[in-house]
């Protein structure tokens, strides 16, 4: 008996991973100018006013992330890690899930420096805007070329949600 709450105690514990991997393709109108959000989306064209779309032409919008991935990502605890690729560059964003995302819009996906969570909301918290993106990849991007975007979900069940403190530093920080 002694052994089967070891392992279940070891199971709740296990770090948790999930990956979706979305195309999508650049734009003449892409400017990447926006400074709290960056979004890929499913439609076709762009205008100026997009400020803040990188991707158009995407096959997923966020309805259309597996079920796993979703679960895992609608954790307060989880934290997206989002690889940016174009042909030869590369670039890394760290954001984080939360309970209150609903994932269910049928062509957007939005990273946010804000904890605002919408339909659209794949990312909260995030390290990166549209600004923030190094200019080569904006660069290719406005040529038009093929971007693969490589999302991984990651649960760590012993983890802190970037929202609410630990319950110890919370009180301690009241102590004079």
């Amino acid at each position: 008996m002694h052994d089967d709450i070891t392992r279940e105690k070891e199971k709740l514990s296990e770090i948790i991973k999930a990956e979706e991997i979305i195309v999508c393709y650049g734009h003449k109108n892409i400017r990447s100018e926006h400074k709290s959000t960056f979004e890929i989306t499913k439609e076709e064209c762009l205008t100026p006013a997009g400020t803040c779309i990188i991707g158009i032409k995407a096959d997923k919008g966020a309805t259309d992330l597996s079920d796993n991935f979703k679960r895992i990502l609608s954790d307060d605890r989880s934290v997206l890690k989002t690889t940016l690729k174009i042909k030869d560059q590369s670039f890394t964003i760290t954001s984080h899930g939360s309970s209150a995302m609903t994932l269910t819009h049928t062509t957007d996906m939005v990273w946010r420096k804000s904890r605002f969570v919408c339909s659209r909301t794949t990312g909260i918290y995030s390290d990166t805007a549209a600004g923030n993106i190094p200019k080569e990849i904006i660069n290719l991007l406005q040529k038009g070329e093929k971007m693969t975007v490589i999302m991984q979900a990651i649960l760590n069940p012993k983890a802190h949600s970037p929202s609410s403190p630990p319950l110890q530093e919370f009180f301690g920080s009241f102590e004079e």
